[in-house]
């Protein structure tokens, strides 16, 4: 963590010691390294957990906005998900398995579909979870008006929870955590979780390596207004969960914190590729956890030691 001070030489960044609070790093397995850190303190932007420079009058100063992930990152996005796939296969640790049984569903990353997240959505119903995907195939973003458009998802996410008791939790990956987050507005004592994996919520224009497919998918830009930025920055009144990751090659980590902290809402770093993130042993793990959680007592997830 840093704050600004101002020196002979202009505006420099300070470092300061972790605030009071601070989770512990945990120790990097060989297969998936994972390790906590604090959620940011209050802050007005996204933009200011990033570099800053002097504004043009030489004394305002003004934040830069979050980088692209490098070139490099997003070239090595398959082979480093084949790898997190093969760890996958040789991983055989334990998983918590809560008495809390309850629906599971989950939203699949821009351009994917069922079959993508069909890992993840196998072990959630090894661990006696009923999972299911969306069911909408594959995820092309948002068509026509966005409310309209995910008014009619709630309608059929609601359907799919007509049959159970107990409220679900929902996980979405990359653009599928938006939906999850911005259903479970909708859907109210239906959702009593969510889970986000590399999800942008916290987005600025220029974060994303896809924003071009995005747009050529969902045929809108992929600039987001302050208004919607806003509403996506907020996180439904329930537990949170963010995973992420600094060596995601597709969107920029930092869009995938949140700005202020919550009893309720925890970002969680992992080692992973963005492609990789649905299948990487340690997002099963923290998956698991938080599946594991009673609904009336979720506590914050602390890896083991």
């Amino acid at each position: 963590m840093s704050t600004l001070y101002r020196g002979k030489r202009g505006v420099h960044l300070k470092p300061q010691a972790h605030p009071t609070g601070c989770h512990d790093r945990g120790t990097p397995s060989r297969a998936a390294s994972y390790r906590m850190i604090c959620t940011p303190p209050p802050t007005d932007s996204i933009l200011d957990s990033v570099p800053r420079r002097p504004g043009n009058d030489g004394n305002t100063v003004r934040a830069v906005r979050p980088p692209k992930p490098s070139l490099r990152l997003l070239g090595t996005e398959p082979w480093r998900a084949a790898r997190e796939y093969l760890a996958l296969k040789l991983t055989r640790a334990s998983a918590p398995r809560g008495t809390h049984k309850h629906p599971v569903i989950i939203f699949p990353g821009l351009a994917t579909d069922g079959k993508a997240v069909a890992p993840l959505r196998n072990y959630c119903a090894s661990l006696g979870y009923t999972a299911m995907d969306w069911g909408r195939g594959y995820n092309t973003g948002p068509q026509g008006d966005v409310d309209a458009w995910l008014a009619t998802l709630a309608d059929e996410i609601s359907a799919k929870l007509s049959q159970f008791k107990e409220p679900a939790t929902l996980i979405g990956w990359s653009l599928g955590g938006l939906y999850a987050r911005e259903l479970a507005k909708l859907l109210g004592p239906r959702v009593w979780q969510v889970i986000t994996i590399g999800t942008p919520f916290n987005t600025a224009r220029g974060t994303s390596n896809v924003a071009w497919l995005f747009s050529l998918l969902s045929r809108r830009p992929a600039a987001v207004e302050p208004a919607l930025g806003k509403r996506l920055r907020t996180p439904p009144p329930l537990p949170c969960t963010s995973i992420y990751s600094k060596s995601d090659g597709v969107v920029a980590w930092q869009s995938c914190t949140h700005q202020r902290t919550s009893a309720k809402v925890q970002d969680i770093e992992i080692e992973s590729s963005h492609m990789g993130m649905g299948w990487n042993p340690a997002v099963l793990r923290i998956v698991a956890d938080r599946l594991a959680q009673d609904p009336k007592s979720w506590r914050r997830y602390r890896p083991a030691v």
